[in-house]
């Protein structure tokens, strides 16, 4: 059983890419997200009533966990189409039909992978803020992974109808915060409960907004007399920040500011917001009905297409090559597959954005990572949990399959005979852990098939089993993260687990550098094992982790004369690498480290690849104990809302609590705290805020990075991990 979109949702998949915009909608939680989505759908004629958030209706939110909660939780995927231009809110002759591929994402840290690899595929982004809160901490985690993909952007900045709304305000945060040249297209007239319209710096008029029409329809009136001042001193920081993209553009600033067209304005807008240099900034009220619309017409006239997007790079993996893929039908096909989901009709879901090529349903595909051909039986096009099959995908869209028999996020997926691997994403590391086991034996088998779909969905959801208890630990972004993780396995796979108390992901790392020699010597009659070693062992270089941020393993090969034949490098490299995840202190993962193997020696016959991973193995084990290590606790970086008369019980918890004050500022007037404190004194944190302040101060956590822990926390952990070793 399929279930399908409304009728009215099927697209036509568009020849012309200069008419498709790729794009998703990313912000702090409560910025409004999903609201935004829903107005976008009812505009563009996808659903004819709006679900709102606070009643679980929203049409994105489709997760029993996110209708419960009002929040979301994985992002979702819709295709519609807007006529651009529109006419004071009315399609007219000119209009085109834009198609577009929306991802709402969820604002919550915890999922934050869930934007990192919508991030990946998108083509643009519209950033919303906050018209009272601004600039906030997810605000700034999710510019970075744009930033990190160097994903164009336009700014919206909503709740223009709240009490405290300052657009100009949140503007000059983004300048100040994120280091982004934020440029106003628009001044609010009005604020809070007069909020009614906004000034148009690229035309010089006034739009007033239609209650009767939900925001659709507007008048368009001169600019108010009391705002034109203002507007003209804007308007002119507008020219000049994108006259340099036009030589025309920047002569005509110079000799009359006033003979500027329109045209001209948005071309040079375009290129700029697509190389990145400026932010064009909107504003309005999602609730209200006021402003999508021209945020839309904002994305068709500013965010790229797929055709102003550099061709793709990917390595070749036959030739070793950089090779490159332009977003052309007509070119090999290649995709990358950034979503998996299982769907309970149609079973297991990838999602993937289509660079270059033409894929027909029931055609085959090769999966580069597991070098395996797979036949995609359907090709969907989705609208948050529900699909519109469709014959063909071409380059520069975004749609889902069905069929493939193993598939990870991340994978590259292309023509059999022109081979290609796209550059993967990044995944964050988890930084806390929690033991669960199976209630009954009916549940045993189940919980194995759960967690397993579970992972494939989620790749920053890991899993190990405690060798000395038996127990499976799972280890995720959050404390709300795994308690979705086992609220799903309760509802959707039926799974009924008991459940430990959240675990601290510590990690272990090296202080200094030592020289190690390691000799692995068996003879058991017959062939034996042999490999002799030697190497440095310690922690990363500097240069080489200012140049791979996202590594932690540095080897060097500075093997010369033949010393071991280098058929058995990969094998060293292998022990040394697998010996990563379970250090000498207290059996947690090492961090940042390099090995430096520098001599050895085989023996003709007893000498094979496996006796040098061994031998790799052996030595970390005994090189480790001598290298200094120390443990690692992550810290969050932490965010508090807090009334005045709150402030000094707020700071002194989070004294009590280890943690490094770095700040306080004043918004919308509350105290903003900021500080960073390690994880393992922040459980409770949330309830222990409420009772400090009445119910009315509020937090945000993410994570920061890892430090080292103090000698009597490093002490207790190490002791705790042993007793339970000596339990068992």
């Amino acid at each position: 059983m399929l279930t399908f979109a409304p009728p009215n949702s099927i697209l036509i998949i568009m020849a012309d890419l200069r008419f498709q915009r790729n794009f998703g909608i990313a912000a702090h939680i409560d910025a409004g997200k999903t609201t935004t989505t829903e107005r976008i759908l009812r505009y563009t004629g996808m659903i004819h009533k709006i679900g709102e958030v606070h009643d679980g209706a929203a049409t994105t939110d489709w997760m029993e966990q996110e209708k419960e909660r009002g929040i979301t939780i994985t992002s979702a995927a819709v295709s519609c189409q807007w006529n651009f231009p529109t006419n004071k809110g009315t399609v007219d002759a000119n209009s085109k039909k834009y198609a577009f591929n929306i991802i709402d994402t969820p604002g919550h840290v915890d999922f934050t992978v869930e934007v990192e690899r919508s991030m990946r595929v998108l083509d643009g982004l519209i950033a919303l803020f906050s018209a009272v809160d601004g600039v906030e901490p997810q605000s700034e985690t999710v510019w970075r992974q744009a930033n990190r993909y160097n994903v164009p952007r336009i700014g919206f900045v909503n709740k223009m109808d709240r009490s405290g709304a300052d657009f100009l305000m949140v503007v000059n945060q983004v300048r100040e915060m994120l280091g982004s040249k934020a440029v106003p297209l628009q001044l609010p007239i009005g604020a809070e409960d007069d909020f009614k319209g906004v000034v148009d710096l690229i035309k010089m008029k006034g739009i007033i907004w239609h209650n009767e029409t939900e925001g659709m329809t507007f008048d368009e009136i001169e600019v108010p007399a009391d705002m034109l001042e203002e507007a003209t001193e804007w308007r002119a920081n507008l020219v000049e920040a994108v006259a340099e993209y036009d030589d025309r553009l920047m002569e005509k600033f110079f000799d009359d500011p006033n003979t500027i067209t329109e045209d001209e304005l948005h071309i040079a807008i375009r290129k700029a917001t697509i190389d990145l240099s400026i932010v064009p900034m909107m504003c309005g009220s999602s609730f209200k009905n006021k402003g999508v619309q021209t945020a839309l017409d904002g994305v068709c006239r500013y965010l790229p297409s797929p055709m102003d997007i550099e061709a793709v790079s990917g390595l070749n993996p036959d030739t070793g090559e950089i090779e490159t893929r332009k977003p052309d039908a007509k070119e090999p096909f290649a995709a990358l597959a950034f979503k998996i989901m299982t769907d309970p009709f149609v079973g297991r879901l990838a999602f993937f954005r289509v660079y270059s090529g033409h894929l027909d349903a029931g055609s085959y595909v090769l999966n580069v990572r597991s070098g395996k051909k797979e036949r995609i039986s359907r090709i969907m096009k989705m609208f948050a949990n529900k699909q519109n099959p469709i014959d063909f995908i071409e380059a520069g869209d975004i749609g889902a399959a069905v069929g493939f028999k193993e598939i990870k996020t991340g994978d590259t997926l292309c023509h059999e005979d022109h081979p290609i691997t796209l550059e993967n994403m990044f995944i964050p590391e988890p930084v806390i852990s929690v033991a669960v086991e199976p209630k009954t034996q009916a549940d045993v088998d189940r919980m194995g098939m759960a967690i397993s779909k579970l992972v494939e969905e989620d790749p920053t959801l890991r899993v190990k089993t405690d060798e000395d208890s038996g127990q499976t630990i799972l280890s995720g972004m959050g404390e709300l993260h795994l308690e979705i993780i086992v609220d799903r396995m309760r509802r959707e796979f039926k799974v009924e687990v008991n459940q430990g108390a959240p675990q601290v992901a510590y990690k272990e790392a090296f202080n200094t550098t030592i020289t190690h020699r390691e000799t692995l010597k068996k003879q058991t009659g017959g062939r034996g094992k042999f490999a002799d070693i030697q190497f440095e062992l310690g922690p990363v270089d500097a240069e080489w982790k200012a140049e791979n941020p996202d590594k932690h393993y540095q080897f060097v090969n500075a093997l010369f004369g033949g010393s071991i034949p280098k058929e058995f490098i990969p094998a060293i490299q292998k022990g040394f690498e697998n010996s990563m995840g379970t250090g000498v202190l207290a059996s947690y993962p090492v961090d940042n480290l390099k090995v430096r193997v520098f001599d050895g020696s085989f023996h003709a016959v007893d000498s094979d690849a496996m006796s040098f991973e061994l031998c790799a193995k052996q030595g970390f084990r005994e090189a480790a104990r001598k290298a200094k290590p120390v443990l690692l606790e992550p810290i969050m970086r932490v965010e508090v809302l807090t009334p005045d008369q709150y402030m000094g019980d707020v700071t002194g918890d989070l004294n009590r609590r280890r943690g490094m004050l770095e700040g306080m500022d004043t918004r919308a007037g509350v105290q903003v705290i900021k500080a960073k404190v390690p994880l393992s004194e922040m459980f409770g944190y949330v309830t222990q805020l409420r009772s400090l302040s009445s119910g009315r101060a509020s937090s945000t956590m993410e994570f920061s990075h890892y430090a080292p822990a103090p000698n009597g926390i490093a002490e207790e952990v190490i002791a705790k991990s042993k007793g339970k070793v000596n339990a068992d």
